[in-house]
């Protein structure tokens, strides 16, 4: 069974797309439908812009979805058994296994990054990732921070993301290194994903994905808030607004595929993030990233 997997934020290249634009006719077409949904030529950002440009919230999420999906649409042998996307990618596996309209993903994607950016302005927030300790120690002195600091995403085992106030995130990587830790690096983000910090945004987005239509995909996704997987539209609505506040089960979401049936993962988009942390969880696994065929 073919799982296809699609990153999040951090994956963004100056470039990125512009071979699938010269390329392909149909490409073309959608990332023009894009700069008229947008209102901008964000593919003037995409193919030309600065890493800077490209790390700004509301070009960041938009680029990595267009890529994703743009290329997902363009690939002859796209055929998932099963899709599952990191974060903001969890909306390109949407589009892409057809429960969700491209337009109507963007706009979406297009009103996640809006009210991020917003919801980090309100209060200034960060992440950290942590390596070489086990969930249940970092979960443990997520809770003994007196300030807001929680698991923000399980990557693989041995390495998760901790996410909140900057007073916490710094007097939580303290004591991580204390219990241990092989290192505790405090991430280069606008803010604190995937935190009650976000609650501000989740409001926002929760009235946006409440009013647009989501269809049954033409396969399971496995939702990052619970790791599980669903096919039932009012359940993915549910779990897509619960997911700005909630952690992304990445190591579970690999596991429950492969207990599944998973027998490869191919990345769709930018960059290959998520085949080293699939190979983290089983390295005998074959992974991929996706080909535009020439």
């Amino acid at each position: 069974m073919k799982a296809y997997i699609f990153p999040g934020q951090g994956a963004q290249f100056v470039g990125m797309g512009k071979d699938l634009y010269d390329q392909s006719e149909k490409a073309r077409e959608l990332f023009e439908q894009a700069n008229d949904i947008l209102g901008f030529r964000i593919t003037d950002i995409m193919f030309n812009g600065t890493d800077e440009d490209l790390k700004q919230t509301n070009v960041t999420q938009p680029v990595i979805f267009l890529h994703s999906v743009i290329l997902a649409k363009v690939i002859t042998d796209f055929k998932p058994d099963m899709v599952a996307g990191h974060s903001l990618g969890e909306f390109s596996a949407l589009v892409a296994a057809d429960a969700l309209s491209f337009e109507d993903g963007l706009r979406l994607v297009a009103a996640r990054a809006n009210a991020m950016q917003k919801a980090c302005e309100i209060q200034p927030s960060t992440m950290a990732a942590v390596l070489g300790l086990d969930d249940f120690t970092v979960e443990d002195i997520c809770q003994r921070t007196s300030e807001v600091v929680v698991p923000a995403n399980y990557n693989c085992p041995g390495q998760l993301v901790i996410s909140g106030s900057i007073a916490g995130i710094d007097k939580a990587c303290e004591m991580l290194t204390e219990a241990g830790a092989k290192r505790v690096v405090k991430l280069n983000v606008g803010g604190a994903f995937h935190s009650p910090l976000m609650e501000s945004a989740k409001i926002e987005l929760e009235h946006a994905i409440v009013h647009t239509e989501i269809k049954s995909p033409v396969c399971p996704i496995y939702q990052n808030i619970d790791a599980k997987a669903y096919t039932d539209p009012e359940k993915i609505k549910h779990n897509l607004i619960a997911q700005l506040t909630g952690a992304v089960r990445w190591t579970q979401i690999v596991q429950h595929m492969l207990e599944d049936g998973a027998t490869s993962f191919t990345e769709v988009g930018p960059g290959s993030v998520l085949q080293g942390l699939v190979k983290k969880v089983n390295r005998a696994i074959p992974t991929e990233s996706a080909q535009l065929q020439q």
